[in-house]
């Protein structure tokens, strides 16, 4: 008689320790530091989080492809539990045992409550000689009073707010600023932006770093973590971890052909369907991309301080024709607003619309016509637009083309991620359009922090939106009484956005992983290992977790 399945992951076969992990990057890789981590980092590969995804939950449960992750489908990670012993404090308790890699200046010292309360200072200029935020400081951290360490393994957190569901929000959100960084590196430093003075807790030392190329990590033999569906397994199963930069998707999915990757995240439908064809044996996992496609113009200059114009650019554009044409229908044909249709109720969704709403957002050349002609635009005018250079230029020219039928002439100003965040997000110098690969539409990550996207001031409110209405969304949210409440402000906010049109909606791709079948975990967990554009939050967690297969791998040839 068969063994009776006692785990739903036992289907996976029995973990095997050994060989070596290739993952594909899609930008260069800039940033070692979590103070700076805006763009093209790793630092997840070696540093963690205190919280985490509860790595023994049924993927048919909760498949963590989405970047928001409800509080009940988390765990601990350094940190073993948390609590409130106020609805405006949060105390977290950490796991004993922990140390830091053993490489200078750590040298493998106990990882203690004063580490986390010294990330915390740094980040967001609470103390430890720390004064002003980092230059990305997360708005939703402007409610948080202090982060204090009563004893080695506690840290204490309070906030302004007196709502749990906004603070649990804050501090799980997915977000690789929230690794934790080694202040002994930090001190004798300065800062963690070259590569040699990676040190964190994790699984994985980073070895060997070449710029346009890759990133080498081999495992920590003297790593803390054990496996969660096997306790007894010390992690990581990897002896080491390739990070390949390869900018090119047709090169990427030819080396992924050869075998010569073994996931590839992020990838267009053309290719996924292109994939399936030629190697039906690599597996597919699907999900919403993290945000909308989207275009956002400075609405604090002329001609998109007129919201008539802007209303004009939306009724140029035909969304159902791109979700047929364009995306081969395989995403919905619907315009997004702040909080994405996949929250499931803590939306807008399209459904709810009021039909003046719908018709706002409706392919009407004419009618956009007439709305440029009552701005003072009767012919049309010439704009700009500053794109991120990894961003979908195909679907660019066929916004381009709508654009062109009313009489809007765009230019695209291409530069690469890194001089756009500099260009752009940091200082403001665009002076017309800007577009990047996450936009402010569409999100899928914590919903209360969508409300801090067009706030006054925000770092991602590029479409510098200075709006009192708005602003008003976030303290209201904090000062609800409950999460009900906090769903309605938030759909208060996602139809002021959708009818103030701060930003050019387009549409919300699906995004596609790639992943050969000798690599056993991995199902797609987007958002955590392979969150796209800024970089991954969760890469030690899941690579620490994932095996290799080696005689499958032997029996296909490779």
């Amino acid at each position: 008689m068969a063994d009776k399945v006692q785990n739903w992951w036992d289907k996976l076969g029995k973990p095997q320790y050994g060989g070596e992990i290739v993952v594909r990057a899609n930008w260069e890789i800039e940033n070692f530091d979590p103070y700076n981590a805006v763009f093209g980092n790793i630092h997840s590969a070696w540093m963690e989080m205190l919280i985490t995804d509860d790595w023994t939950l049924d993927p048919s449960v909760f498949d963590f492809k989405a970047h928001w992750r409800p509080s009940r489908y988390q765990k601990g990670w350094l940190a073993e539990s948390w609590e409130f012993t106020g609805p405006d404090t949060y105390v977290a308790h950490l796991r004993h045992g922990i140390h830091w890699q053993d490489i200078p200046p750590a040298n493998g010292r106990e990882f203690t409550a004063a580490d986390v309360v010294f990330h915390y200072h740094r980040m967001l200029g609470l103390g430890d000689g720390f004064t002003k935020p980092g230059p990305i400081a997360d708005a939703a951290f402007k409610d948080l009073v202090s982060v204090t360490a009563p004893d080695l393994y506690t840290v204490v957190f309070k906030f302004k707010t007196p709502n749990p569901e906004f603070i649990i929000e804050t501090l799980h959100t997915v977000n690789p600023t929230m690794c934790i960084e080694n202040p002994d590196a930090v001190k004798q430093w300065g800062n963690l932006n070259d590569w040699h003075h990676a040190v964190g807790t994790g699984p994985f030392i980073l070895k060997d770093f070449v710029p346009g190329n890759y990133a080498n990590l081999i495992k920590n033999p003297s790593y803390w973590g054990n496996d969660e569906r096997y306790p007894r397994n010390k992690l990581p199963y990897f002896d080491s971890v390739r990070y390949l930069i390869i900018p090119d998707d047709d090169a990427a999915a030819a080396a992924m052909r050869a075998g010569q990757i073994d996931i590839i995240d992020h990838i267009s439908p053309a290719q996924a369907q292109s994939m399936r064809k030629t190697n039906p044996e690599i597996l597919q996992f699907t999900h919403p991309d993290s945000n909308a496609a989207s275009i956002e113009p400075r609405n604090d200059r002329a001609p998109f301080n007129d919201i008539r114009v802007r209303k004009a650019l939306q009724m140029a554009i035909d969304l159902p024709a791109l979700s047929k044409g364009y995306y081969s229908g395989t995403i919905e044909p619907y315009p997004a607003t702040l909080t994405s249709r996949y929250m499931d109720g803590w939306g807008f969704p399209y459904e709810e619309w009021p039909q003046d709403l719908r018709a706002e957002y409706a392919c009407n050349p004419a009618g956009a016509k007439k709305l440029l002609a009552d701005a003072g635009y009767p012919n049309g005018f010439k704009t700009n637009i500053v794109v991120q250079s990894d961003s979908d230029m195909g679907l660019l020219q066929m916004v381009r083309a709508y654009f062109a039928q009313i009489g809007v002439g765009m230019e695209m100003q291409i530069i690469s991620p890194a001089e756009w965040n500099a260009f752009v997000a940091r200082d403001h110098k665009h002076n017309q359009m800007a577009h990047r690969t996450v936009g402010p539409l569409g999100h899928t990550s914590a919903p209360n922090h969508d409300l801090a996207l067009f706030q006054t001031g925000g770092r991602s409110n590029w479409a510098m939106v200075n709006d009192p209405v708005f602003n008003d969304f976030m303290p209201r949210a904090m000062a609800a009484a409950d999460v009900d409440a906090m769903k309605k402000v938030i759909r208060e906010a996602n139809e002021y956005v959708a009818r103030q049109h701060f930003t050019i909606s387009l549409l919300q791709p699906k995004a596609y992983s790639l992943c050969q079948p000798w690599v056993k975990g991995f199902s797609g967990q987007f958002g955590s290992a392979w969150a796209h554009g800024s970089g991954p939050a969760m890469l030690s967690f899941y690579l620490a977790r994932f095996w290799l297969d080696r005689d499958l791998k032997k029996s296909m040839g490779h």
